[in-house]
């Protein structure tokens, strides 16, 4: 077994949760925030914009049984990440897309996945690329939204279509 970590930001984050719950070989996925300037930020300061963080997913996985690089795959396949600051109606640097490295082999992975899912998309793929900083856990009640909340309205517009998504392109992936 070799854990490794990835953190994704992708929009909300209980979109971005949802999705890679499922997938074979994730071992958990936490909603929180990072790349911002306050410490110990809020949902509040999040969405206010004050602290700059991202919505993101801290995912660890086992690399024996699933590549970076197909997670990767599952992620571009799963928002829009040629937007800049929007996913949907969600709208604000919070939601921005990016992926954060802890190390250049991985850095080096996300890049050329960046450039090969480019040929699916017509406009330039914006996804920012960052060296990742402290994590701060997400309050509770972000925590297994969609698990916990299927039948609310937002999770049957917007977080189910997403897993749907992925349970077709993907079915390789799913646990």
């Amino acid at each position: 077994m070799s854990i490794k970590r990835l953190v994704l930001g992708g929009g909300c984050f209980w979109c971005t949760e949802a999705v890679f719950s499922n997938i074979k070989g994730v071992k958990s996925v936490i909603s929180g925030y990072t790349g911002g300037r306050r410490p110990n930020p809020t949902y509040e300061n999040i969405c206010s914009g004050v602290s700059g963080h991202a919505e993101i997913v801290d995912i660890e996985y086992d690399s024996d049984i699933i590549s970076l690089k197909d997670l990767l795959k599952v992620f571009f396949s799963t928002h829009n990440p040629t937007t800049l600051n929007v996913q949907g109606a969600d709208k604000g640097t919070q939601y921005r897309s990016v992926i954060y490295y802890e190390n250049d082999e991985d850095k080096e992975t996300i890049e050329k996945s960046i450039n090969k899912a480019q040929k699916n998309f017509c406009d330039k793929i914006v996804t920012g690329v960052s060296k990742l900083g402290v994590v701060y856990k997400a309050e509770d009640y972000h925590q297994n939204y969609y698990k916990l909340n299927s039948n609310q309205g937002y999770c049957q517009a917007v977080i189910k279509p997403k897993v749907e998504k992925v349970m077709i392109k993907f079915p390789q992936f799913l646990d």
